[in-house]
């Protein structure tokens, strides 16, 4: 690689800078508001011109949140918050959560505290957007409270931690932090307020992460923030609370497991990726893979790869689902330390575009509008994008393909195939294994056609975040990205 920046390296930074989204409130035209801020803002954490040119990482950092697992300690949510010295609770969920047990056990643990005060915000929706998070911001600001509880899925915890940041920040637009090139990527330097994470699907990870995502429907894509100190305080791992779940809900959330922990353990190694950052507050939560993610992210997926059939066979199956909450913990261990690539990434615009393109209702959701459930728009490119990745790790990915096979690498089998064969086997794995819960075959099986390809690649294109970690031949998030995400999305058409 040259030492210095190249013309056309330059002149895409300068396009980001100028097509990022508007960070002001009312404004979403899409060029820089104030170019002369901008800039002030970005000198602040920049490296100076005359610095040496920019290194591959030589670190990587371990965060993850504290967790307590195990049946029923819901019920103890109150008497931790106690020990915090809380003052006042927000307590996030939804308007299906809040009559199901987990929240009724919440607030149950609450009420038995004395002098513990809590609002409740029951307006979270699932694939939050700009306007929702807005909402609760709002709200978290009016309450100001000292304390945040989140009981539900990934969207409630998302919509938590975002509450927290802007309650702290208390003049930020929601802009100032959401990932770069999209938004500013503002670095968080204030510490945020406590939050408990209660998750009752086995399948964000959230309640290890410091992730929050939101749909961009402005730009028909989804982002987010990505930064350690959105990492709530504890967990709490109840595997009472997934019971409730639908089928769908249990395979779309487990399908987020399979792939948040298949994609962090074929990530680009956290040695490989660039910049070296010049400030430690500046080393991003998406590292790369190294060594401490790779133990959570391989158990996850065996444990996915053998519980998940179960669960959708059966949802009296306690034990299998006990392992899929579990695992899900685990699987956002591995990935919120390594980061998720090409799945993710090209996901968001599956999801974004939904809602004025195919106008997809996924089977079992009881919603009234579109919806691509997150798990499954992960789940449609997965064969065409290990089929592309495995050339640039063939000994991860046939691990991979061991696992999707329920043997070891040294089997006979798996250990005779050729490097070069691996990817179209783990291609045809992974799709007998989504075949078998019933996945929606492909792109076109929720409504996409090969014209909404070009849309679908310009979506993903901004997904820096995630697209940098992602391995194969040549760089996706480079000058042939465009040419590599058209041919994934292609052969993501049908399997």
């Amino acid at each position: 690689m040259s030492k210095t920046a190249s013309r056309s390296s330059i002149k895409r930074l300068l396009n980001a800078v100028q097509h990022s989204a508007c960070p002001c409130h009312g404004c979403r035209s899409g060029g820089v508001h104030n170019p002369m801020q901008a800039i002030q803002q970005m000198r602040k954490y920049a490296t100076p011109v005359d610095a040496k040119p920019p290194q591959k990482e030589y670190a990587f950092e371990v965060a993850a949140a504290n967790l307590r697992f195990g049946e029923g300690v819901t019920r103890e949510v109150g008497m931790d918050l106690k020990n915090m010295k809380a003052t006042k609770v927000a307590v996030f969920t939804d308007p299906n959560i809040k009559n199901l047990p987990a929240m009724k056990m919440a607030v149950a643990a609450l009420e038995a505290e004395q002098d513990l005060p809590f609002e409740i915000y029951d307006r979270v929706v699932a694939e939050p957007t700009e306007a929702s998070w807005r909402d609760a911001i709002a709200w978290s600001r009016q309450h100001d409270c000292s304390h945040f509880l989140a009981v539900g899925g990934g969207s409630v915890m998302d919509t938590a931690k975002a509450a927290n940041l802007f309650t702290v920040y208390k003049d930020a637009d929601l802009f100032d932090f959401i990932n770069a090139p999209v938004g500013k990527g503002r670095p968080i330097e204030q510490k945020l307020r406590p939050l408990i994470a209660v998750p009752t699907t086995a399948g964000t990870g959230s309640e290890t992460t410091g992730t929050a995502i939101l749909d961009i429907t402005s730009l028909n894509f989804k982002t987010g923030i990505a930064n350690r100190a959105l990492k709530p305080t504890l967990g709490i791992v109840d595997t009472i609370n997934t019971r409730s779940c639908s089928r769908e809900l249990h395979i779309s959330s487990g399908l987020d497991v399979l792939f948040h922990s298949l994609e962090s353990y074929t990530a680009i190694p956290y040695t490989e990726r660039m910049p070296r950052p010049a400030n430690p507050i500046l080393r991003p939560a998406y590292q790369g893979s190294n060594p401490v993610a790779d133990v959570f992210s391989i158990w996850a997926l065996k444990t996915t790869v053998e519980m998940l059939p179960r669960v959708a066979k059966d949802q009296t199956d306690h034990e299998a689902m006990r392992q899929m909450l579990l695992a899900s913990s685990f699987a956002g261990i591995g990935f919120g330390n390594a980061g998720v690539h090409l799945c993710h990434g090209i996901s968001y615009p599956i999801s974004g575009l939904n809602k004025t393109g195919p106008k997809w209702k996924h089977p079992g959701y009881n919603v009234d509008h579109p919806i691509i459930p997150h798990g499954v728009t992960v789940a449609l490119t997965g064969p065409a994008v290990f089929q592309f990745t495995a050339p640039s790790a063939p000994s991860r990915h046939r691990e991979a393909l061991a696992i999707f096979k329920h043997t070891t690498p040294s089997d006979p089998s798996i250990a005779s195939i050729p490097d070069a064969a691996i990817g179209q086997h783990l291609y045809e794995a992974i799709a007998q294994f989504l075949d078998g819960i019933n996945v929606p075959r492909g792109l076109k099986a929720v409504g996409y056609t090969s014209a909404d390809i070009p849309r679908l690649v310009e979506g993903t294109l901004p997904q820096r975040r995630v697209l940098d970690l992602a391995p194969g031949v040549g760089n996706v998030a480079g000058e042939d990205g465009r040419e590599h995400l058209t041919h994934i999305i292609e052969n993501s058409m049908s399997y």
